[in-house]
């Protein structure tokens, strides 16, 4: 994927960490992170909600080959892809919220509309 940030890790590291995100993001509805990776994680998240509104059993696998929970795979199918039903994209908002005080890295809240 050209423009992907490497956020200093490897690809698989990367991958893991990512698909952790989304799963956490996609179950409890906002997290807390860093502005890159609320940025890496954001469309990934709304790929796995435009799945959500299929419906279809391919769907849903290729939800579950991403998403690390079944449950929340079947929340994302059942709770929060009929919620966006009639919205075209733009499911997730990313709001910046300052520096953390340990590394002075920029913070964002990444949340489901």
């Amino acid at each position: 994927m050209p423009g992907t940030r490497k956020l200093g890790k490897t690809t698989a590291q990367r991958m893991a960490m990512l698909r952790q995100q989304v799963t956490d993001l996609l179950d409890k509805g906002r997290m807390e992170t860093t502005v890159t990776r609320a940025k890496e994680i954001a469309p990934m998240a709304e790929k796995m909600i435009t799945l959500g509104k299929a419906k279809d059993l391919a769907s849903y696998r290729q939800a579950l080959s991403f998403i690390t929970r079944e449950d929340v795979a079947k929340k994302v199918f059942d709770e929060v892809a009929p919620k966006y039903a009639d919205r075209n994209g733009g499911y997730t908002r990313i709001t910046r919220i300052g520096a953390r005080r340990g590394d002075a890295a920029e913070m964002a809240v990444i949340e489901l509309v």
